[in-house]
Parts: C-alpha cells; sequence; structure tokens
C-alpha cells in the first residue's frame, strides 16, 4: 500500500536528514536554537517536546517550506527545498490544508499524477478504505472534522512515493481505529526501507521507535535510545536540574 522508491543514486549519502547547526528567528525570539541532528537511512524516530519547543519549526525547515535564520539541511544530501530533496521526500503538516474546488479523490489524483506514480487508482482506494475514507471519497476534504481532515492528509502523504517520511502530529483528532491505521501505515513505510521521523506524544508510536529526539524552548535536550527514558519528563516545559541538557550529543 506504502509507494517507495529511492531518488537516491549509488553509493547513498550517510545521512537521509542532516541538520547542520540550524537556527531560527522571528524578530528578536528565538524559535531554535543552534541544533545539529544526523539521522541514517531506514531510521523510525519519535520528536518529542512540549508546544512551542520548536518540533514543527524544526520539521517546516527539513521539508523545504521554512528558511533557517542561520545552518543547513539536507535530504540524502540535497539541500533542503531543492527539488531532489523535494522530491525524496513525503510532508504531513500538522496543520492540514485542501483546495476548496477538489473532492478528496481529486485530491488523491493530483497529488500522485503530480508524482509520476502510475496505476494510483488502486493505490487511493487501498489508502482511502484503510483509512475509513472510501464513503467520503467524493466529498470536499476542506468541510471535513479535524479528525477526517487528518486522515485525508495523511492519504495524500502515502499516495505519493517517497524515502523519508516527515509527520507533525499526525494523530490529533483521530479516533482509535484511524490511530492504529497510521501506526500500520508508519510500520509499512519503516519495513520498505523510509526513513520516517514523526513530531508527537503519542505513546503507542514512541514505543516503537529505538530513537527520541527531544526539544525544549528550542533547544536540543535529548537525543537517543527510548530505553528507560520518561517521556513526560522530556516534554515538560521546565527541567529544573538540566539533566537531559545536551546527553546523547
Amino acid at each position: 500500500m506504502v509507494r517507495t522508491h529511492k531518488n537516491i543514486h549509488a553509493p547513498a549519502p550517510a545521512s537521509a536528514l542532516h541538520v547542520n547547526n540550524i537556527s531560527k528567528s522571528y524578530g528578536t525570539s528565538p524559535a531554535l536554537d543552534p541544533i545539529t541532528i544526523e539521522v541514517s537511512p531506514g531510521e523510525r524516530i519519535a520528536l518529542i517536546g512540549h508546544n512551542g519547543s520548536g518540533k514543527t519549526t524544526m520539521m517546516r525547515i527539513a521539508a523545504g517550506l521554512l528558511d533557517a535564520s542561520e545552518g543547513t539541511v539536507s535530504i540524502y544530501g540535497h539541500a533542503s527545498g531543492s527539488l531532489p530533496a523535494r522530491a525524496s521526500l513525503s510532508f504531513i503538516a500538522d496543520q492540514p490544508t485542501f483546495y476548496d474546488d477538489l473532492t478528496l479523490w481529486e485530491h488523491m489524483e493530483y497529488v500522485a499524477r503530480l508524482h509520476g506514480v502510475e496505476d494510483w487508482e488502486q493505490t487511493a482506494a487501498d489508502l482511502l478504505g484503510h483509512l475509513g475514507l472510501y464513503d467520503r471519497a467524493d466529498d470536499m476534504p476542506n468541510r471535513f472534522s479535524r479528525g477526517l481532515k487528518q486522515k485525508s492528509a495523511i492519504a495524500l502523504g502515502f499516495i505519493r512515493p517517497f524515502d523519508l517520511l516527515l509527520v507533525d502530529e499526525p494523530f490529533v483528532g483521530l479516533d482509535a481505529s484511524g490511530k492504529e491505521a497510521l501506526l500500520e501505515l508508519l510500520a509499512s513505510a519503516s519495513d520498505n526501507g523510509s526513513t520516517v521521523i514523526v513530531a508527537t506524544h503519542e505513546l503507542s508510536f514512541v514505543h516503537t521507535v529505538k530513537r527520541v529526539i527531544a526539544l525544549r524552548d528550542g533547544r536540543l535536550v535529548y537525543d537517543g535510545a527510548t530505553d528507560g527514558i520518561d517521556v513526560d519528563r522530556l516534554v515538560r516545559t521546565e527541567d529544573p536540574a538540566g539533566e537531559h541538557d545536551g546527553e546523547g550529543k
């Protein structure tokens, strides 16, 4: 069901994602302090942090939708935002947006054809069925509830091929069946060799990964294994003891 392809040429770059000393400020307000992260091909990672910690800013910079104030980001050796980088990644945003005059099925066709997907109809039907959206294919997703919009965005993110999947808070608004369907899609993407990074507080996903990256107030406070970590403590807005500052770096 998940379509992946490799846009990279042998020998493959060492990093699926290389975040090199990036920072971001809005006026005089820093959103990200200098952060460096390296992700190897095929890794599955949970990106965690409280609201306002910088997760969405970092994901949008990596996706090429936002410019960093300083530093660089590369996707499989290509500069973030370049055509090869965009061709390699699929980004599912935390606030889905849709065209006002296209049905869900028309959205699926548009994205699939844009990325050169052949025989897209069966893949689209399978995705919509898996997410419980098949009966809504002829409806306008911009009129959907929050949960149905999220499912629609997930379907659009998976209809196209990708080597790197970036997903920002995908579990918000999903019912139990939607969460289960998404977990299965994420697992399938990983099994097919794609690199998967999900910004989330959803423990059902965090428990499936071997690496967690945590941000707090725009700073990298943890990058390491999931064994024995306290997720709730990592996403708290305060860490008076500074126990995790720089840990794993």
